[in-house]
C-alpha cells in the first residue's frame, strides 16, 4: 500500500521563487477555496487523515510513549496525530506548525485545554531545554533541505530530557517502494515547482547522529510493516491494515 503522504496537493499560481513556507500557505488557501473547511484541513496534510493518524499513534506507543510523558509534535498540521492521540494519551503535548489555519483547526478539533498548539517560523521549537520525553516529525523532513533537517534535529536534542527519543519519518530511494516517488518527483524539478520531495540516505542519518551526539536506535524501511496494531486500520478505500502496520515512509528512532 503506497502511503507517501506527499504534501503537494492542487497546484497554485505560486512560482518557483516563492519560499516553501509561502507556497505551503498558498496551497492551504487554495484548498480552503475549493473544499469544505474540514475537508480542506485534512487534505492539506496529505489525505488518509484518520488512518494515518491512527498509525502514527500506534508508532509512538510502540516506540515507548508513556501515558505521563511530554510529547512535542513538530509539523502537527491540522491535528492528524493529535486528534486520535487525545483519546488515549493523558500526558503533556505541544504541537507546532508554520500554517496558522492548520494550527487553529487542530486546537479547535482536539479541544484539550491542557495541550499547546503554536504557530512557528524558522526551525525553533518553543520550549525550554531538557523538558520533553519525545519529539516526533511525521512527513516533515520529506520537504526540508538536509541542512534544515539537521537544524531541527539539533533543536529536538535541545528540548529533550536525557534518554528522550526523536522519532521521524523519511523517504529513502534505496527502498523500492520509494523509488517510484523519486522518479515522479523529477517532474516537479523540471517544472521548477517547490517544495521539492526530499530523500534521506541512511548514511546521512548516521553522520548527523554522530555530530549531534545522538544514538540511532533503529531504522525501519517504509516498505516493511513493523508496527503492532491493536485493531485494524481502515483506509478511505475500505482496505484494512491488520496485525502489523506501516505509514509508508521509513522510520528512524534516535535517543539523547
Amino acid at each position: 500500500m503506497k502511503l507517501f503522504q506527499r504534501r503537494t496537493p492542487p497546484k497554485t499560481t505560486a512560482g518557483p521563487t516563492v519560499s516553501a513556507n509561502k507556497r505551503y500557505r498558498a496551497v492551504v488557501k487554495t484548498l480552503m477555496r475549493s473544499y469544505r473547511h474540514d475537508q480542506a484541513m485534512e487534505l492539506a496534510v496529505g489525505g488518509e487523515f484518520k488512518a494515518l493518524g491512527t498509525l502514527e499513534v500506534a508508532t509512538l506507543k510502540h516506540f515507548g510513549l508513556e501515558d505521563d510523558a511530554y510529547l512535542i509534535d513538530v509539523g502537527c498540521g491540522s491535528g492528524r496525530l493529535a486528534q486520535p492521540l487525545s483519546q488515549c494519551f493523558e500526558g503533556k503535548y505541544l504541537g507546532v506548525d508554520i500554517e496558522p489555519n492548520l494550527v487553529n483547526f487542530a486546537r479547535q478539533s482536539v479541544r484539550r485545554k491542557d495541550w499547546r498548539f503554536e504557530v512557528t517560523e524558522g526551525f525553533d521549537i518553543p520550549e525550554k531545554e531538557g523538558t520533553a520525553d519525545m519529539v516526533c516529525f511525521f512527513s516533515v523532513f520529506t520537504h526540508l533541505l538536509h541542512e534544515q533537517t539537521y537544524v531541527y534535529l539539533r533543536e529536538a536534542k535541545r528540548v529533550l530530557k536525557p534518554g528522550g527519543k526523536i522519532i521521524f519519518s523519511f523517504l529513502d530511494f534505496t527502498v523500492p517502494l520509494h523509488w517510484d516517488l523519486f522518479e515522479s518527483a523529477t517532474v516537479d524539478v523540471r517544472a521548477g515547482r517547490q517544495p521539492l520531495t526530499i530523500f534521506i540516505g541512511k548514511d546521512a542519518i548516521g553522520v548527523w547522529a554522530n555530530h549531534l551526539g545522538l544514538k540511532v536506535e533503529l531504522i525501519h524501511d517504509g516498505d516493511q510493516a513493523n508496527i503492532p496494531l491493536p485493531e485494524p486500520v481502515v483506509f478511505d478505500n475500505g482496505v484494512a491494515m491488520k496485525g502489523l502496520g506501516t505509514i509508508g515512509q521509513s522510520l528512524c528512532v534516535m535517543s539523547k
